[in-house]
């Protein structure tokens, strides 16, 4: 107990003391969807689906320090479940399920002019397969899915456009690189999202 409460205090401290360097903030709140390879069945007659489609609610904060180098991360999630197919030659079966995709990044954001500001990052994160079959319980309580998690890399882009005052729309696009993606045909996944957010400067 006495060792989380340390780790804790540390990682506060240490971002705390990262944000008050920060010259800029960025956060954001957006609505996207997700482009994967189609499904396909393979020479032994196993199903895999895709996982294109589906509206994603995201969130997403950008610390920018120094020489626009800073850090971030985000999560987007499907607001809605989808029907998962699983089947064979010889098997058949349904789930509903969400993924949702998160990431932490190394950032490089500017400003271009007064309007206009862009940023591109690059990062580690995971996607996180909700499939709800069944109540699941372990020591730190009760849940109504199981989880499949795979790390994943993260490459991604945008342009912020300031409509008013520090107030921005930012179109953007992400890419995962997921490892062993069993569930789905293909290990990649595309986002792209439309956010709306706000540029904090120094002093806030």
């Amino acid at each position: 107990m006495k060792k989380r409460l340390a780790f804790g205090v540390f990682a506060g401290t240490l971002l705390f003391a990262l944000g008050a360097q920060a010259q800029e903030f960025h956060g954001a709140f957006g609505f996207g969807s997700v482009e994967a390879p189609a499904a396909s069945t393979d020479s032994n007659g196993n199903v895999f689906p895709s996982l294109t489609g589906g509206l994603y609610p995201s969130f997403s904060g950008f610390f920018i320090l120094k020489h626009h180098i800073g850090f971030g991360g985000e999560v987007a999630w499907r607001a809605s479940r989808a029907l998962y197919t699983q089947s064979s030659s010889t098997f058949f079966a349904q789930a509903p399920y969400r993924p949702i995709f998160y990431d932490f990044d190394a950032v490089y954001g500017s400003k271009f002019g007064k309007k206009f500001g862009g940023d591109v990052m690059a990062g580690i994160g995971g996607e996180d397969l909700r499939f709800y079959t069944q109540f699941n319980c372990n020591f730190t309580g009760c849940t109504n899915y199981v989880s499949s998690n795979h790390f994943a890399g993260h490459f991604g882009a945008d342009i912020r456009y300031y409509f008013w005052g520090h107030a921005f729309i930012r179109p953007e696009a992400h890419y995962y690189v997921i490892h062993n993606n069993v569930e789905f045909n293909g290990a990649n996944v595309s986002r792209f999202a439309i956010s709306i957010g706000y540029s904090f400067m120094p002093g806030f």
